[in-house]
């Protein structure tokens, strides 16, 4: 009872005032925690501060994002965990989205054989079967400490008596309000007023029965009873492919991380397919290891050119190999091998651009982007990187009637058709096509980073297509470029992804006089909205935990 008592005077704070207060960094000699909302990492950290690990405290943050972050924190979507023990090996669990059963390859061309990407990105038809509840559960089944329905309880309390808007989610919510109305058959919590502002309340009963559910019955109560039932007529009501059995027959499977060194002091873990982010991460960093970056100095114009080009390589294979493995043959060993990542860069030339119509995808040998992201650590040394996503913001803009939630868009990540892209701008091949079963690629790159065998770093980013390059970039950052984990969140990113062949930029995040350059070494830029929302946490020299919240969002630490 103290415990949701606690969380009622939190909703109670929240609830009188117009702007949330989020804490950009933290110091912390004990546990740190940093995600997408300052209610969600509030209640990470009074998970830990009551006896609580690492995974349990992912439950409380998890469920909480799907209340109070329903932009791209879930239940009806999927996503990666890297998981650190204190004792034993790293494991990464996926429990990204599936395609339906009844998904075919070329669901979405008309008759003459162009993709339709209204079909595969809003409304019923692009819905993948959601993975989150069950692979949460599946994760603190085999390693929470406390008990599942403690660890909800916050969530429900949440949605059952509303929180406030920041003004940013009010502009976000208000743009996706067509498409809602567009999609949904009844006049659900978001679609109550015609316009939001910064201090209005959403109020979510629906949501908050369905988390009593899944809060009493576990795995069971979002996959089978009453939420399945009100999920499936959903489906058959607006059009959608998922069925009793998808839901049924999901589940979540650990994997093996990609582990890799950088400079012999680095051990960086992160996401195997169908993430294509733990590959693309080595295949980038091992392409740079050799060049001396510090040198160049930090967004000058040798190091924006070295690091561009090795993205515009790393985005090309990505398009070609990379896939569900349980689908396709992805060559992860040749691809993450350093010799393979040395030959990539071979027509590297620090005088000019590589126009990106030139470079292929590599044919590695075998060798002997709406997204959110939280990272924790507890006082055991236990660590969690997880990236979560509905895809694009809000998903699919459909609701389950009755049950409160959002549908994912994520059928959108597979490629369509060959040479079409998804809604990031990304390309795909036969390698991702669409399968029944199958599982999408994904961008998503949650990463822990060890230093001399000891736990260093703990981060990730949403973003799509750009969740890859703004991991990278912090990473060079700190190991790099020297900065303060904080200075290295908030520095302002660039990002190549192949095609188009142009670097996105955010507004300061390359001088005009380093832009001119490069320019004239043939770089094309354009200038585009944040990249990513870094979410991390760095152990200090002494000892200390320093969570780093990005400003581009309402992200927010907690620690102690």
């Amino acid at each position: 009872m103290r415990y949701l008592a606690y969380f009622l005077l939190l909703c109670a704070f929240f609830s009188c005032q117009n702007s949330y207060q989020e804490f950009k960094q933290l110091e912390g000699e004990k546990a740190m925690l940093v995600s997408a909302h300052p209610i969600a990492s509030l209640a990470g950290k009074k998970v830990l501060k009551a006896g609580g690990n690492a995974i349990d405290a992912a439950v409380a943050v998890h469920f909480m994002l799907a209340v109070v972050y329903p932009e791209a924190g879930n239940i009806g979507g999927g996503g990666f965990m890297i998981f650190r023990p204190a004792q034993g090996p790293v494991q990464s669990l996926d429990f990204r989205e599936t395609a339906p059963a009844l998904a075919y390859r070329d669901m979405y061309l008309d008759s003459l054989g162009q993709a339709n990407d209204s079909l595969s990105r809003l409304g019923a038809l692009s819905v993948g079967v959601p993975g989150s509840v069950a692979g949460l559960f599946e994760a603190h089944q085999k390693y929470g400490k406390l008990p599942w329905a403690k660890l909800i309880a916050p969530a429900i309390e949440v949605a059952e008596k509303g929180y406030i808007l920041s003004a940013s989610a009010a502009k976000r919510l208000n743009e996706k309000l067509p498409e809602m109305r567009k999609v949904n058959r009844y006049q659900m919590p978001f679609m109550q007023k015609e316009s939001w502002a910064a201090g209005d309340r959403i109020v979510q009963k629906e949501l908050a029965q369905t988390l009593k559910r899944i809060q009493k019955e576990g795995r069971d109560g979002f996959y089978k009873g009453e939420t399945a039932a009100l999920f499936l007529a959903e489906m058959q009501a607006a059009g959608g492919l998922i069925q009793a059995e998808d839901l049924d027959n999901y589940q979540p499977k650990w994997r093996s991380p990609i582990q890799f060194n950088y400079k012999n002091k680095y051990t960086v873990y992160s996401m195997p397919p169908p993430s294509s982010g733990g590959i693309a991460l080595a295949q980038l960093l091992q392409m740079v290891e050799d060049y001396p970056l510090k040198q160049m100095g930090f967004q000058s114009t040798r190091a924006v050119h070295l690091m561009v080009e090795a993205e515009r390589r790393v985005y090309s294979d990505r398009a070609k190999h990379l896939g569900d493995t349980d689908f396709y043959p992805v060559p992860i060993e040749a691809l993450t091998d350093k010799a393979y990542a040395k030959n990539r860069m071979r027509s590297f030339s620090y005088q000019k651009a590589s126009p990106s119509q030139e470079i292929q995808a590599g044919q590695p040998k075998k060798v002997a982007e709406e997204t959110t992201h939280y990272s924790i650590v507890d006082e055991a040394g236990n660590a969690v990187s997880i990236t979560t996503t509905l895809n694009g913001n809000f998903g699919s803009k459909l609701m389950v009637q009755g049950a409160g939630f959002f549908l994912n868009n994520e059928m959108d990540d597979f490629s369509a058709k060959p040479g079409h892209p998804n809604m990031f701008g990304l390309l795909g091949s036969q390698a991702n096509a669409i399968a029944p079963k199958k599982r999408m690629l994904s961008s998503m790159t949650p990463t822990i980073v060890d230093k001399d065998g000891e736990l260093f770093m703990v981060l990730g980013s949403p973003g799509g297509s750009t969740i890859i390059t703004s991991v990278f970039q912090v990473l060079l950052n700190v190991i790099e470029f020297e900065q303060d984990l904080p200075s290295a969140v908030q520095a302002p990113r660039f990002h190549h992804q192949w095609l188009p062949d142009q670097i996105y930029i955010e507004e300061g995040a390359i001088p005009e006089s380093e832009q001119q350059q490069l320019k004239k070494m043939g770089h094309q830029f354009k200038l585009r909205e944040p990249i990513g929302r870094v979410d991390a946490i760095i152990r200090l020299p002494n000892g200390k935990w320093q969570g780093a919240a990005d400003q581009r969002g309402n992200d927010s630490t907690a620690g102690y």
